[in-house]
């Protein structure tokens, strides 16, 4: 994994070659589906790297020893309605005893600010670290504002993990959330993405190959 301070590019080979196969133009809805749930394990391995482990003792055929354990419950995944779905699913096979939320927002037309129209996130934030997931940070307003809601209930920790980052919403979320780690699989240089899964496969087809983010 490529980081800096506060992005931190996932280059592992698997990530990406995952990746190419959804950029094609010729997968499937199913095959686009299925990479997306095998992307989001691979991806939810690199973003969990850091969780916190306590000892239990255990017997093992050989002996009784001290063994390090997650506590998955204390975890909260929450996803962007709606294509942040989409990567839970392959999240909660790596931690099924995650608690999971969602924040729908949506775009007034006139103002151009996000509007909440649905939040609901796991009792007891403030014990919890955070993982909030979109497939794409655009011009990262959405994001911006999510976290921005999120932080009223007072997580432990805020990271966002996204497939595709884009320069706008990176310098949006270092200016905004600056105590947030975005992890990413790649960049590309235009935040005018389509907010649907059409825009979301159209973003994949199209995202600068092997793009590293500011190395």
């Amino acid at each position: 994994m490529n980081s800096t301070h506060f992005v931190h590019w996932i280059d592992h080979p698997l990530v990406q070659h995952k990746l190419t196969l959804m950029r094609k133009k010729d997968a499937s809805t199913n095959s686009f589906r299925t990479l997306l749930n095998e992307l989001s394990m691979l991806m939810a391995y690199e973003v969990t790297r850091d969780m916190e482990v306590s000892y239990v003792t255990i017997e093992t055929p050989l002996e009784t020893m001290q063994a390090p354990t997650i506590d998955g419950k204390k975890l909260a995944l929450i996803s962007i309605l709606r294509a942040g779905t989409g990567i839970l699913d392959g999240m909660l096979k790596i931690v099924p005893g995650a608690r999971v939320g969602h924040v729908g927002l949506y775009r007034d037309p006139q103002t151009l600010e996000s509007v909440e129209y649905f939040f609901k996130v796991p009792q007891n934030m403030h014990e919890r670290d955070a993982i909030v997931v979109d497939p794409m940070l655009a011009t990262g307003n959405s994001a911006v504002a999510a976290i921005k809601r999120i932080k009223q209930t007072r997580p432990k920790s805020i990271k966002f993990m996204c497939l595709l980052a884009c320069p706008e919403g990176i310098q949006n979320m270092r200016d905004a959330h600056p105590d947030v780690h975005i992890y990413t699989a790649a960049t590309r240089e235009t935040a005018s993405l389509a907010p649907n899964n059409a825009g979301a496969r159209r973003a994949l087809h199209c995202a600068a190959r092997s793009s590293h983010v500011n190395r």
